[in-house]
């Protein structure tokens, strides 16, 4: 077998949370025999990953494994089912990611509501405006909320990305909710000039991530991650990583994930 690797797409599962609808889920494997095939060697087979995953399901006491399908192919997870809350919805996707060997998850689940947890959609956008003027971390009148049939979605400009990560997470498990859509952006002063050794520097920095192999390049206020790294969360820690830089707009995470599964075996 040649030294092809198998790539996923980077951004299927994006640093905001979000998924990135019509991301292709194909693998750019020119060998004809495929690295993560099920016979080959100590990688994980796509039986054995799909037991990991529903496994790591069962073990969260927020999540009912029944209501959550599972499937696996080539190290790209695809959950499927329904959950009644979109916390839940999340806590399967963040179960999934954690799991070794997992390189991509396809978040298909449903958000059904259960009588008890409906509410108008008057009553959700009360509640996510309280959320986030209680919030400390968020900005006061910096995020506004427009909520359809449970749907929230939120607009502003912040200066900082965990700023716009806690405007999601203080309204995503808020009753009601069937979904968020985070289109907040981050304001851009043209005085700051990002330098491209701060984020080497911050990656290096970091005790979860093996640096040696990723390229960092910085055009204007955007960030681009490019080479390996040995985990999805490694991958997700590099990107949160290069978010908290000053004057940082956007981040392109190219990152690929390639498993050390020697390493993991010892």
């Amino acid at each position: 077998m040649d030294d092809t690797v198998c790539r996923i797409p980077s951004g299927i599962v994006g640093s905001d949370r979000s998924l990135h609808h019509g991301t292709s889920l194909a693998l750019a494997c020119t060998s004809e025999e495929c690295p993560f095939d099920e016979n080959n060697g100590n990688m994980k087979n796509n039986e054995e990953l799909q037991r990991d995953v529903q496994n790591a399901i069962k073990w969260e006491p927020l999540l009912n494994a029944a209501e959550i399908g599972v499937a696996v192919k080539d190290g790209v997870v695809t959950l499927t089912g329904s959950v009644d809350s979109y916390a839940k919805k999340m806590e399967a996707e963040k179960a999934a990611m954690n799991v070794a060997g997992v390189k991509a998850v396809a978040e298909e689940l449903k958000v059904k509501l259960g009588s008890w947890g409906k509410k108008d959609d008057t009553e959700i956008a009360t509640s996510a405006v309280n959320a986030l003027k209680w919030n400390w971390q968020v900005p006061n009148d910096k995020v506004k909320v427009k909520v359809q049939d449970g749907w929230l979605t939120l607009t502003g400009e912040v200066q900082w990305n965990y700023e716009r990560e806690a405007a999601h997470d203080a309204v995503r498990t808020l009753p009601g909710v069937v979904g968020v859509t985070n289109t907040t952006t981050i304001q851009v002063n043209d005085h700051n000039k990002v330098e491209q050794e701060w984020v080497e520097d911050a990656i290096a920095r970091h005790w979860s991530i093996s640096d040696q192999d990723i390229e960092v390049e910085v055009s204007g206020s955007t960030v681009t991650l490019t080479g390996t790294v040995g985990s999805l969360y490694q991958k997700r820690k590099a990107g949160n990583v290069a978010w908290n830089t000053p004057g940082i707009f956007n981040v392109n995470n190219d990152l690929l994930v390639e498993y050390d599964y020697a390493a993991m075996a010892l």
